[in-house]
């Protein structure tokens, strides 16, 4: 992967970081924890720009971002309400609290957004509840795109002060990824288990 990356970076430059981001953004096992990291170092060689290193992974990143919204926004949150209805006890949720969540998203939603553009592996799923909450588009779009710029240039900086060590980068966002998972998979795990007792009246 990191060989590919690296290869379509030195061919194609600021084309190939916008193209690798966006399909990072849309097809998450492919790490923008290497592809920033690798374009930061081409900058640091002198072979591209910093800025244009940054603006064209963001660009690219945003526009996966904006087809997630898109899509989850044409399905919208309504059309989920038989399926969370019946099978309520596998999403843990139930349509009461999902009402709740779209006042709370109303108030918070541009925060959630941008601090989850910071996160690894929840920044590609962020734009799902904006869209199905049918949050404003240029709200959506002011957040997204402060919350990935900032996420590109954290890893470009990186990259253009490490250079060849640049994998190091990868080692430490793969743990950080990691935690947050595990915290996802217990967070869920706890919210079964009581949605169950709930269910049961225990």
């Amino acid at each position: 992967m990191n060989d590919w990356v690296i290869r379509l970076i030195e061919q194609s430059g600021y084309l190939g970081v916008g193209f690798l981001m966006f399909l990072e953004t849309v097809f998450p096992p492919i790490p923008s924890e290497v592809i920033m990291p690798v374009a930061g170092m081409a900058a640091a060689e002198g072979t591209l720009s910093y800025w244009l290193v940054v603006a064209s992974g963001t660009a690219g990143a945003m526009l996966g971002n904006i087809v997630w919204y898109l899509a989850a926004r044409a399905l919208g949150v309504n059309r989920l309400e038989p399926i969370i209805r019946k099978h309520g006890r596998w999403v843990t949720m139930t349509w009461p609290e999902v009402e709740r969540a779209q006042v709370w998203f109303r108030r918070n939603g541009v925060f959630f957004v941008f601090l989850g553009r910071l996160l690894p592996t929840v920044r590609s799923l962020v734009s799902v509840p904006a869209g199905l909450l049918k949050m404003r588009f240029k709200t959506f779009f002011i957040a997204s795109t402060l919350g990935t710029a900032g996420w590109t240039a954290l890893l470009a900086t990186a990259g253009y002060k490490l250079k060849e060590n640049f994998s190091e980068i990868d080692q430490y966002v793969g743990t950080a990824s990691n935690a947050i998972l595990a915290v996802l998979v217990v967070g869920y795990l706890w919210r079964l288990w009581n949605h169950r007792h709930a269910e049961s009246g225990e």
